[in-house]
């Protein structure tokens, strides 16, 4: 069953969509911020993504921009824009449809169908795979040049977290806010450790492998490999 991301924080807007996407038999998953939308494209199958143009905490064309580095992920923005300049903007980014407000919710649905039908219905895990680095939190799994990582629990969520924006440096407080939530006694020490134990266990795939990047003062960040 397709599954379809949308990032709306207009919770009427949402649950309208919801409604009108499930009631066709599509799976959808919700979200009101640009980097829980990250996040959730991190940690499982995501086929197509309704992404709202003003979201909170980013603008809606930076996320595409952000998402088209490491993925061909079906996107639809949903914007209350009408200027030309903004749907051809979108459209440059890697936008694959574009609707504006207020629109008909059928409509959408159609809209949706007809991408995911152009698209195939492959799982976004097909779409975002990299040569050298996949990883999936729902099933709890991570390979590295085509070898099964075994992981623990805060590995997994750290790669996770890592790999769902190559290129982004990610300081130790945000990785602690993304990963450790349920561990409040922790400090940011733990993430440098995990970070220790990640890097031995690519290295006993690819002894040479650099693709976890220390930023000096910044944080970490991950550089796929081919």
């Amino acid at each position: 069953m397709p599954k379809v991301l949308l990032v709306e924080d207009e919770e009427a807007i949402a649950q309208t969509l919801i409604y009108a996407l499930e009631t066709e038999g599509l799976t959808t998953v919700w979200t009101r911020l640009g980097q829980e939308a990250m996040n959730t494209l991190a940690s499982g199958n995501i086929d197509v993504m309704i992404l709202d143009v003003g979201l909170p905490d980013i603008n809606g064309f930076d996320l595409c921009r952000d998402i088209r580095r490491q993925s061909e992920l079906p996107i639809l923005f949903l914007t209350a824009r009408h200027g030309e300049i903004d749907k051809v903007l979108g459209l440059e980014l890697g936008g694959d449809d574009y609707v504006t407000k207020p629109f008909s919710p059928r409509e959408v649905v159609a809209r949706i169908k007809r991408i995911l039908k152009r698209a195939g219905t492959a799982g976004s895990s097909e779409r975002k795979t990299s040569p050298s680095l996949e990883v999936n939190v729902d099933h709890g799994t991570a390979t590295f040049h085509g070898v099964p990582l075994r992981l623990t629990r805060y590995e997994l969520l750290l790669l996770g977290v890592l790999r769902s924006q190559p290129g982004r440096i990610f300081s130790r407080a945000v990785l602690m806010d993304a990963i450790w939530t349920d561990a409040l006694d922790t400090d940011e020490r733990t993430v440098d450790t995990h970070i220790k134990t990640l890097r031995a266990k690519l290295r006993a795939v690819k002894p040479e492998s650099e693709v976890i990047q220390t930023h000096r003062g910044l944080g970490y960040s991950l550089q796929l490999e081919s």
